[in-house]
């Protein structure tokens, strides 16, 4: 299995670094460790585990019972543990095309509308963009809130920063156009 550019099985094996797990504790351990991150899945978990201890990344541990069915736990194999520090020492390079649906919204509005409604979504998601900033604000001020948290919120309260500048900047520029044809 080639794990280039699988972020899930790198995340998978970054888990199982601790000791070895079955598939409903990794899943739990990402839910836990990658708040912000995209939620994964049962399925995707095993799926992912299967192909690993196929590939000899990961071999069977033992089974666990944990209030439920037995679980099969999963362990890493000195090839895992080595694809893991591959992937850690890898530097990740930036993305070489933005692929943002609020950039192809933006600017689909600003080809079919006209410059009212253009700045009125400009606005609309501006808005929204600074009420998402309020929520991930409280809860990394919330003195319950893990290290990951603060983390997952201090990584999206900057992009989010960053798409409030744009924002404005193309609001700005928006209301520029309408008044400098």
């Amino acid at each position: 299995m080639s794990l280039a550019g699988s972020i899930t099985a790198h995340v998978v094996l970054g888990l199982l670094a601790a000791g070895p797990r079955h598939g409903y504790d990794i899943k739990h351990a990402h839910d836990e460790h990658l708040p912000q991150a995209k939620p994964l899945a049962f399925g995707q978990v095993y799926a992912t585990l299967g192909r690993m201890a196929r590939d000899g990344l990961v071999t069977e541990a033992g089974e666990v019972r944990a209030g439920g069915p037995v679980a099969t736990a999963y362990a890493l194999t000195d090839a895992g543990r080595a694809a893991l520090e591959r992937w850690l020492a890898d530097v990740e390079p930036p993305a070489p095309q933005v692929a943002s649906p609020l950039l192809a919204k933006v600017v689909v509005a600003l080809l079919v509308t006209d410059g009212e409604r253009a700045r009125e979504y400009l606005i609309a998601q501006r808005h929204a963009h600074a009420a998402r900033l309020r929520e991930l604000t409280a809860a990394k001020t919330d003195p319950a809130a893990s290290l990951e948290d603060v983390i997952a919120a201090d990584f999206a309260i900057a992009h989010l920063d960053a798409d409030l500048r744009w924002l404005q900047a193309s609001l700005d520029r928006v209301s520029q156009q309408e008044v400098h044809p």
